[in-house]
């Protein structure tokens, strides 16, 4: 009888070499490209700053769930003066169904007045006057960069990534910039903005939380913790 998956995926992660994981990384890539095609992000949005804000919204929540928000709210919002100028209450009602919406508020407003006062209503493209904005941490700078500038600063580790990255064997750590970190050594710098998203279209689609359909998965072979036969 084999080793339980647990095991199993732990002996092959510590035997594997360094330059090997690396290569393994890449034909993962590879075949995740050839997938989904058309990854992108999820997000509505038609320009940074409506991104910014949709990607705010999008902390504990879903993509499907803010996209239904995001309409009526930039029709109403359309800069960052309509959100700082918003009545008490009126902004957190706006996106209450977003979750956390007292916090999102605040970090909405407190980003909107940083953007007027510092950046002339602008958003920054630098990694590090983004996460000098309130409630804009690396990820959603992450999001805004390579999707709004097409730069590669950095990966967006979410849910999806940071699980995906652990069953690959790609990462160990529950700590998402050390597994960004990890992840940035492994793929080469230009392809950073799309690792995120083929990771997150196979967390969708396959590589489920609780049921991964493994014996469809085309890295069956390449992932450690896979529970279909080896082809």
């Amino acid at each position: 009888m084999g080793k339980p998956a647990g095991e199993a995926r732990a002996a092959w992660v510590e035997a594997e070499p360094a330059d090997e994981r690396k290569r393994r990384a890449r034909l993962i890539y590879r075949r995740l490209a050839v997938l989904y095609p058309g990854a992108g992000t999820a997000l509505h949005h038609s320009n940074p700053f409506e991104l910014l804000i949709a990607t705010v919204l999008s902390a504990q929540s879903t993509d499907a769930t803010v996209n239904r928000i995001t309409p009526g709210l930039f029709a109403k919002y359309a800069g960052p003066a309509d959100y700082v100028a918003a009545k008490p209450g009126e902004l957190e009602e706006d996106i209450r169904s977003s979750g956390y919406y007292n916090q999102k508020a605040r970090s909405i407003r407190g980003l909107c007045a940083m953007l007027l006062g510092e950046f002339g209503g602008e958003v920054p493209s630098t990694m590090e006057e983004l996460t000098r904005l309130p409630g804009v941490a690396r990820k959603t700078a992450n999001v805004v960069l390579g999707n709004a500038f097409g730069i590669n600063e950095g990966i967006a580790v979410d849910t999806h990534v940071h699980r995906l990255s652990w069953r690959l064997g790609l990462s160990d750590h529950n700590d998402t910039n050390k597994v960004e970190r990890e992840l940035m050594e492994l793929f080469p710098r230009k392809s950073w903005h799309m690792v995120t998203h083929l990771l997150i279209e196979h967390g969708r689609a396959i590589c489920d939380a609780r049921r991964p359909l493994c014996d469809e998965c085309v890295l069956a072979g390449v992932c450690p913790a896979s529970r279909a036969p080896l082809r």
